[in-house]
């Protein structure tokens, strides 16, 4: 392979065999505004059954769930199986939806926002706390909160239709002993009534992340229940709000135990480039060649380009950055976020997507900026002063792991990496989780080594 990386011409939906349903693109890159700019229609996606307030889960139920869905993240595998002797579940877990307000420090906006607490059954005392920042999920209800419909027996979580990787972390460590807070995000969940999520964008994603945090704490407290030290964790786009939520916590001189993040763009500028071709990296050493970017990634870029039309107030980016004859169908799919494109047309890769020139020159106010406001967001430059772990793998197709260097080296003597061979974007969260030292260069998974600090 050249230093250049190959990208997937345009190919039309039917040939894109790895988008069947919305969780093959999970992990990323979210919207909702007009493509003219007028307005910001009301998605009329259907709202998802409700469920109760809170249930109980056993811990055969998480084993077996866990078990079932791991192959889909363990792919190519690089982790034996599932084994419950080994990794299973210690207790049952307590599931509490979250809801409060959130007020957007930049606007004043108060809005409705949903989370998730899971508490090891029968917690009385004082329990450490994982705040849980999910992965990227091309839908409106495949959020953390969804759990609660674990509260009819008969219930099965699926890659099609749940937060999967929320699965894993409460089996990880609800079911170990820690409590588990996660946000929805905005524009996600039950109560989103129609509003655009803010994807990538800092400042709102830190403010829900804020306000689930703390809700989460209130609740433990009224039942009794002492949060302890806090750690942080989050996959993919998780992981680069669980740095920004890690700022924010210092700034308020709140202690943090540990972070860990897997799979993290860290720079969303660099990320954009590196999906569109723009940047290029040659393969890691011993390397052939790299993966090439997947479809899906077109999908991330017009769901971060509604997402900062909505939230950064940029009216009309969807237009001034797409290329004409995809503004159809992007506007189609940042009002519903439905995978029926038209087959009569060619679906864009990410190459193909924006206008002309958009890295190179000045193409319209709008799209500079955009371009402004993403680098202003980027946690390369930080000095950590609590123990992170950037887990990145080898094959990630969505993240170079040239991309991660900059976080390292700026990070301080408590940043370090962990590479994983043969680590596609699933594959290195699903090893961070349950890899043993031999698949993590020696460290220990981020449950064993949080436990460690747990106290």
């Amino acid at each position: 392979m050249t230093t250049r990386m190959s990208i997937e011409p345009a190919k039309a939906p039917e040939q894109i065999s790895h988008l069947p349903n919305r969780r093959d693109v999970l992990g990323w890159a979210g919207l909702a505004a007009a493509m003219t700019g007028v307005s910001d229609p009301v998605n009329a996606a259907p709202t998802p059954p409700a469920a109760p307030a809170h249930c109980r889960v056993a811990a055969t139920r998480l084993d077996d769930m866990v078990a079932e869905a791991f192959p889909l993240f363990n792919h190519p595998a690089i982790l034996p199986a599932f084994d419950p002797a080994k990794h299973g579940a210690r207790h049952d877990v307590d599931l509490h939806r979250l809801t409060t307000t959130v007020v957007l420090h930049d606007t004043g906006e108060r809005l409705a926002v949903t989370g998730l607490l899971a508490l090891p059954a029968g917690a009385r005392t004082s329990l450490p706390v994982v705040s849980w920042q999910h992965g990227t999920i091309l839908s409106f209800d495949q959020v953390p909160s969804r759990m609660l419909m674990l509260a009819d027996p008969n219930y099965r979580m699926t890659d099609k239709d749940d937060s999967l990787e929320t699965l894993f972390n409460v089996q990880r460590f609800a079911a170990q002993g820690f409590a588990v807070i996660a946000a929805d995000y905005v524009g996600k969940g039950p109560l989103r009534k129609g509003r655009g999520e803010a994807y990538a964008v800092k400042g709102v994603t830190v403010d829900a992340c804020m306000a689930i945090l703390d809700e989460g704490t209130r609740v433990m407290r009224s039942m009794n229940i002492e949060p302890g030290g806090l750690f942080l964790n989050g996959w993919s786009q998780g992981a680069l709000n669980t740095q920004w939520l890690h700022q924010e916590l210092r700034r308020r001189s709140r202690p943090i135990v540990a972070s860990a993040v897997q799979s993290p763009f860290n720079d969303l500028d660099e990320a954009l480039r590196f999906w569109t071709g723009e940047r290029t990296f040659p393969p890691p050493a011993g390397q052939a060649s790299y993966p090439p970017i997947p479809a899906w990634v077109s999908l991330c870029i017009i769901i971060t380009l509604g997402s900062y039309q909505v939230n950064e107030h940029l009216p009309g980016l969807l237009d001034s950055a797409i290329r004409p004859e995809f503004r159809a169908m992007a506007a189609k799919f940042w009002n519903d976020y439905a995978l029926d494109f038209d087959k009569a047309k060619p679906f864009p890769s990410a190459s193909d997507l924006l206008v002309p020139g958009f890295f190179d020159r000045f193409t319209d106010e709008r799209n500079s900026a955009f371009l402004r406001r993403l680098a202003a967001t980027s946690p390369n430059g930080w000095r950590y002063d609590s123990p992170i772990r950037f887990h990145y793998g080898l094959v990630d197709e969505g993240i170079h792991p040239a991309m991660v260097g900059r976080a390292l080296t700026a990070g301080g003597a408590q940043a370090s990496g962990i590479a994983i061979a043969g680590g596609s974007h699933r594959g290195t969260f699903i090893a961070s989780l349950y890899g043993e030292p031999s698949v993590l260069g020696g460290q220990e998974n981020v449950v064993n080594w949080f436990l460690g600090r747990a106290g």
